[in-house]
């Protein structure tokens, strides 16, 4: 029996990884928490706010699957990667943010990292445990969202209504709003990096608007391969819990006879500038990519909240960039003094934005 923590229990990941559980007699869910909403009788343990690592100290769970949203997520990952717990991350933001502090934690607690985000699972999945001298590239594929083929023209006015349509994904307010900017993207490259240890050269990202190809691996032999299905979060999920199994889902199988466009396009950097925010970030290395991350989390607020016009979300996080020294961080301390130093100088230009 495979005992599981569920962080972020309530939300979209959270809701279909109760699915998942609850139809495998393998899983066990001994601990849920969630960010507000109540959980009472979810789980053995349960928990609303707080921290989260307190709430692990008790369950000592064999698998922690992290479905926390942003920053707040990070000291529940480092918990498991320190105490050689198997972690499930959903939580891109806090490996985007810790990195290669999350990778030492990793190397001494000696547990498993695999990811739940459908992209990086899918290249996972390809991958298979390959070296990384056998990869010549990594090809991670963004629907494009709600605003695809948009001019930037045509963004000025947009609405949190109209970036929270999503056309493939169904999925919280933030990843959406994310996933219109093309931020997500940018996270998933960062993150990406670390998960796999390639240089960001060697990972490019493409809009594929019908969601069928997950994520494709080409080889140094001049092979490459892809990972396609419907877009459906409970099959990264149920990798995730699962493996090395792969459990039966209750999903209609790929029909290819049916027809399938597979139509990949470059993104629009000029229109969708945080995807080139994030690569330069990731690129600089040190805190650019915590003072990315939480600097995007502060503009998408305020966006959502009607007080930051939706182009705005690039030029707050452009100007927190330019404000950061991106020292590197030795300690969880450090991250969350630079966290709260992005987040100091993203308030400050919403002010003026």
């Amino acid at each position: 029996m495979k005992r599981i923590a569920l962080l972020g229990a309530t939300g979209s990941i959270g809701r279909q990884a109760l699915e998942i559980i609850d139809a495998h007699p393998g899983l066990e869910l001994c601990a849920a928490a969630s960010g507000s909403q109540a959980v009472d009788g979810l789980a053995p343990l349960t928990q609303v706010g707080g921290d989260l690592t307190e709430l692990l100290d008790r369950a000592q769970p064999d698998l922690v699957l992290n479905a926390v949203v942003g920053f707040a997520g990070l000291p529940a990952t480092l918990w498991a990667l320190e105490h050689g717990v198997d972690l499930a991350l959903a939580n891109k933001e806090s490996l985007v943010a810790a990195g290669e502090l999350a990778l030492d934690a990793q190397r001494r607690g000696g547990g498993s990292l695999i990811p739940v985000d459908s992209e990086h699972s899918a290249a996972f999945q390809c991958l298979e445990g390959r070296a990384p001298d056998q990869v010549h590239s990594l090809v991670l594929t963004a629907s494009g969202g709600p605003f695809r083929n948009r001019t930037r023209d045509e963004l000025t006015d947009v609405t949190p209504a109209e970036a929270l349509a999503h056309p493939t994904w169904n999925m919280g307010p933030k990843i959406t709003v994310d996933s219109a900017t093309l931020a997500n993207k940018g996270l998933e490259l960062i993150e990406a990096h670390f998960l796999f240890t390639l240089s960001y050269d060697r990972i490019e990202v493409v809009v594929h608007p019908t969601s069928i190809v997950h994520a494709l691996v080409r080889f140094r032999d001049g092979a490459a391969l892809a990972h396609l299905g419907y877009p459906d979060m409970r099959v990264p999920i149920s990798f995730a819990l699962t493996s090395p199994e792969r459990a039966a889902t209750p999903l209609v199988p790929l029909e290819l006879a049916a027809g399938l466009t597979l139509e990949f396009h470059a993104p629009d950097l000029d229109t969708f500038p945080l995807l080139a925010h994030a690569r330069r970030a990731g690129e600089e290395g040190g805190t650019y990519p915590c003072a990315f991350n939480a600097a995007n989390e502060v503009a998408v607020a305020a966006f959502l909240a009607g007080t930051l016009p939706f182009l705005g979300i690039a030029e707050v996080v452009a100007e927190a960039l330019d404000a950061c020294d991106g020292t590197p961080a030795r300690d969880l301390d450090d991250l969350v003094a630079a966290d709260a130093e992005a987040r100091r100088h993203a308030e400050g230009a919403l002010k003026v934005a």
